[in-house]
C-alpha cells in the first residue's frame, strides 16, 4: 500500500467540553469477530488488525468498541492488537448496556452490578487498565439514572475509566444527564455518539441543541448508512451484496440497515443521492469521501465513526479526513436536499424564530450550520 501523505492525515480535535484530542475519523469495529447473526462483512482477526495498523499510518488513534459486538470477540481483537501497541497513544471507547448473556437476567441494563462487572469484562478483553471513553449504549428505563450516573463517575475516580459518554439518545434523556452530573457534581458527560447522516437527521432537533448548549461533541455512527451513501446502489437494481444486500435477502431491517424496500419509496434519499455524486465530481472525490466530509464540517463533530471490512475501503474513508473542504455552497446544497419534514412544533417554532435574530443570544440550530 502506498505511504499516506502527510497532508492528507487526520486531524485532531478536542473531544467535547475535555482536554482528550482525537482523531478526526474514528475506526469502529462492529466489523471485528462474527456474530449470531451471521452477518455479511465481519472480518478475522488478521484482517482486523491490518486494518488498524492501517488506520495508525493515517494518523488515527481513536478506535471504538462495544461489549455486545460479536459477543464480546470485537473488544478480544481490539485487545490482542493493543496489547502490541504502545497504550497511551490511543483512545479506547468501549459501550455497556446490551444483553452479554441470554441466562443470567442481570447481564444487562445500567445497573451498579451490570456496569462494574461489564467493566471488568472489558477490561480485561482489551488486554488495559482503562478504557478512554465508557459510553452507556442506550437508556435503560428499569434503572434509576441517578444509580447509573454515580457508578460511572466511581468508575472514574478509581481510575478504570478517564471520560463518560452516553449513545442512542433522546433530547430529554441527554438534558437529564446533564442536569443530574451538575446536581450530583459527578463526571460530565463529554460525547453523545448517535446516528448521523445525510439521511438521518432527526437527532438535530433535539439531542444535538443539548450537545450544542452543553459542550458535549457528537461522534456520528453510520455515517453512510450501511452504504447507502456510498452511491454503490442504485434505485432500478435490487442489491445483492453490502449490508443492505444481506438485509433485503434475509428481509431483515434495522438501524444500521435500512429496509431496501423503504429506501425505493424515498425520492429524498435519491435526490440526496444525484446531488452528492454531482458535488464529487467537482471536486474529484468520492461519494463517500464527500458524504462524511459533510459530517466532519458540521460544528458539534469532533470525530466521525466509520466501519470497514477492507484497507481499501478504508483508504476511501480516509481520504475526507484532510486537505481538502466543501464550499459553503457545497454545504448548503446538501442540507437543503436533504433537510427533514420538520413536524409540529419544531416548524412552527422554527418559522416563527426566524425574525428574532439577536447576537447577543447564542443560537443553537444545527441544520443550517455548515462548520
Amino acid at each position: 500500500m502506498a505511504a499516506v501523505p502527510e497532508e492528507s492525515k487526520v486531524v485532531y480535535n478536542f473531544l467535547g467540553k475535555s482536554g482528550l484530542k482525537v482523531a478526526n475519523i474514528c475506526l469502529g469495529t462492529m466489523t471485528f469477530g462474527d456474530n449470531k447473526l451471521g452477518m455479511w462483512g465481519q472480518t478475522s482477526e488478521e484482517l482486523a488488525h491490518q486494518i488498524l495498523d492501517r488506520y495508525v499510518e493515517w494518523g488515527g488513534n481513536f478506535i471504538d468498541t462495544a461489549d455486545s459486538y460479536s459477543g464480546g470477540k470485537s473488544e478480544s481483537i481490539l485487545g490482542s492488537w493493543i496489547k502490541k501497541q504502545e497504550r497511551e497513544r490511543f483512545v479506547i471507547a468501549t459501550k455497556v448496556r446490551a444483553p452479554v448473556s441470554e441466562s443470567n437476567p442481570n447481564s444487562v441494563g445500567l445497573s451498579r452490578r451490570h456496569i462494574v462487572e461489564s467493566i471488568q469484562t472489558s477490561l480485561e478483553r482489551l488486554q488495559t487498565d482503562y478504557v478512554d471513553l465508557y459510553q452507556m449504549h442506550l437508556w435503560d428505563d428499569a434503572t434509576p439514572v441517578e444509580e447509573t450516573v454515580r457508578t460511572l463517575d466511581d468508575l472514574v475516580r478509581c481510575g478504570k475509566v478517564r471520560y463518560i459518554g452516553a449513545s442512542n439518545m433522546l433530547g430529554w434523556q441527554m438534558q437529564r444527564l446533564v442536569d443530574l452530573t451538575q446536581m450530583m457534581g459527578t463526571s460530565p458527560f463529554i460525547s453523545l455518539q448517535q446516528q448521523y447522516s445525510l439521511v438521518s437527521r432527526d437527532s438535530e432537533l433535539e439531542a444535538f441543541q443539548v450537545c450544542k448548549a452543553n459542550g458535549m461533541g457528537v461522534l456520528p455512527w453510520s455515517p453512510l448508512k450501511a452504504g447507502l451513501l456510498t452511491g454503490k446502489y442504485k434505485r432500478d437494481s435490487r442489491p445483492k451484496e453490502g449490508r443492505i444486500g444481506w438485509a433485503a435477502e434475509k428481509g431483515l431491517a434495522a438501524q444500521a440497515w435500512p429496509a431496501w424496500d423503504s429506501l425505493l419509496e424515498d425520492d429524498q434519499i435519491w435526490n440526496t443521492l444525484d446531488t452528492l455524486e454531482d458535488i464529487a465530481k467537482k471536486h474529484g472525490k468520492s461519494i463517500a469521501q464527500v458524504s462524511l466530509r459533510w459530517v466532519l464540517q458540521k460544528d458539534i463533530v469532533p470525530s466521525v465513526l466509520i466501519g470497514t471490512t477492507k484497507t481499501s475501503q478504508l483508504d476511501d474513508n480516509m481520504g475526507a479526513a484532510n486537505g481538502w473542504k466543501l464550499s459553503p455552497e457545497d454545504m448548503a446544497a446538501l442540507d437543503a436536499v436533504s433537510a427533514p419534514k420538520l413536524p409540529y412544533p419544531y416548524e412552527f417554532n422554527t418559522r416563527l424564530n426566524k425574525s428574532r435574530s439577536n447576537p447577543f443570544v447564542p443560537t443553537y440550530a444545527v441544520q443550517n450550520s455548515s462548520g
